[in-house]
Protein backbone atom coordinates (compact mmCIF):
# COMPACT_ATOMS: atom_id res chain seq x y z
CA UNK A 1 0.00 0.00 0.00
CA UNK A 2 1.70 3.18 -1.20
CA UNK A 3 0.08 6.08 0.64
CA UNK A 4 1.18 9.10 -1.42
CA UNK A 5 -0.21 12.64 -1.04
CA UNK A 6 -3.33 13.01 -3.18
CA UNK A 7 -3.93 9.27 -3.52
CA UNK A 8 -7.56 8.20 -3.12
CA UNK A 9 -8.66 5.18 -1.07
CA UNK A 10 -11.94 3.63 0.03
CA UNK A 11 -13.12 1.18 2.63
CA UNK A 12 -13.53 -2.46 1.63
CA UNK A 13 -16.63 -2.76 3.86
CA UNK A 14 -18.47 0.60 3.99
CA UNK A 15 -18.93 3.86 2.06
CA UNK A 16 -15.93 5.69 3.59
CA UNK A 17 -13.58 7.34 1.09
CA UNK A 18 -10.41 9.29 1.91
CA UNK A 19 -7.62 11.28 0.26
CA UNK A 20 -4.10 11.21 1.70
CA UNK A 21 -3.07 14.72 2.76
CA UNK A 22 0.22 13.80 4.48
CA UNK A 23 1.79 10.36 4.04
CA UNK A 24 3.14 8.35 6.99
CA UNK A 25 6.82 8.80 7.92
CA UNK A 26 7.34 5.03 7.72
CA UNK A 27 5.46 2.07 6.26
CA UNK A 28 1.90 2.00 7.65
CA UNK A 29 -1.36 0.20 7.00
CA UNK A 30 -4.47 2.40 6.72
CA UNK A 31 -7.66 0.52 7.55
CA UNK A 32 -11.36 1.22 7.81
CA UNK A 33 -13.94 -0.98 9.51
CA UNK A 34 -11.23 -3.46 10.51
CA UNK A 35 -9.92 -4.13 6.97
CA UNK A 36 -7.18 -2.46 4.87
CA UNK A 37 -8.46 0.25 2.55
CA UNK A 38 -8.43 -0.43 -1.19
CA UNK A 39 -7.57 1.81 -4.14
CA UNK A 40 -10.45 4.04 -5.18
CA UNK A 41 -10.75 2.38 -8.61
CA UNK A 42 -10.98 -1.18 -7.21
CA UNK A 43 -14.29 -2.98 -6.66
CA UNK A 44 -15.28 -3.74 -3.08
CA UNK A 45 -15.03 -7.45 -2.23
CA UNK A 46 -18.29 -9.32 -1.72
CA UNK A 47 -19.44 -10.72 1.60
CA UNK A 48 -17.37 -8.63 4.01
CA UNK A 49 -18.94 -6.73 6.90
CA UNK A 50 -17.54 -4.17 9.30
CA UNK A 51 -15.56 -5.90 12.05
CA UNK A 52 -16.94 -5.75 15.58
CA UNK A 53 -15.56 -2.79 17.50
CA UNK A 54 -14.78 -0.76 14.35
CA UNK A 55 -18.15 0.95 13.87
CA UNK A 56 -17.49 4.48 15.16
CA UNK A 57 -17.83 5.86 11.64
CA UNK A 58 -16.13 8.67 9.74
CA UNK A 59 -17.42 12.08 8.69
CA UNK A 60 -16.98 13.74 5.30
CA UNK A 61 -14.96 16.95 5.41
CA UNK A 62 -13.02 15.97 8.54
CA UNK A 63 -9.29 15.43 8.66
CA UNK A 64 -8.07 12.37 10.52
CA UNK A 65 -4.49 12.39 11.78
CA UNK A 66 -2.15 10.05 13.58
CA UNK A 67 0.61 11.70 15.61
CA UNK A 68 2.70 8.53 15.84
CA UNK A 69 3.11 8.06 12.07
CA UNK A 70 2.48 11.66 11.00
CA UNK A 71 -0.20 10.52 8.56
CA UNK A 72 -3.19 12.71 7.76
CA UNK A 73 -6.18 11.92 5.55
CA UNK A 74 -9.24 13.90 4.50
CA UNK A 75 -12.53 11.99 4.57
CA UNK A 76 -14.41 12.71 1.33
CA UNK A 77 -17.36 10.38 1.87
CA UNK A 78 -19.04 9.45 5.17
CA UNK A 79 -19.14 5.81 6.21
CA UNK A 80 -19.81 3.57 9.20
CA UNK A 81 -16.30 2.14 9.64
CA UNK A 82 -13.64 3.45 12.02
CA UNK A 83 -10.40 4.71 10.42
CA UNK A 84 -7.36 3.00 11.93
CA UNK A 85 -3.62 2.63 11.35
CA UNK A 86 -2.33 -0.81 12.21
CA UNK A 87 -5.52 -1.51 14.18
CA UNK A 88 -5.16 1.67 16.28
CA UNK A 89 -8.05 4.16 15.84
CA UNK A 90 -7.13 7.62 14.57
CA UNK A 91 -9.21 10.61 15.52
CA UNK A 92 -10.56 13.64 13.73
CA UNK A 93 -8.44 16.77 14.03
CA UNK A 94 -9.94 19.71 15.87
CA UNK A 95 -10.45 22.88 13.85
CA UNK A 96 -7.88 25.55 14.57
CA UNK A 97 -9.27 28.55 16.35
CA UNK A 98 -8.76 31.76 14.41
CA UNK A 99 -7.76 34.91 16.25
CA UNK A 100 -10.57 37.32 16.99
CA UNK A 101 -10.68 40.33 14.73
CA UNK A 102 -12.41 43.20 16.47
Amino acid sequence: MELKPGSRWKSAVCDTEVVVVRPPKAEASLECGGYPVIAHAEARPEGKAIAEGFTDGSQAGKRYADEETGMEVLCTKTGQGTLTIGGRPIGAKEAKKLPASD
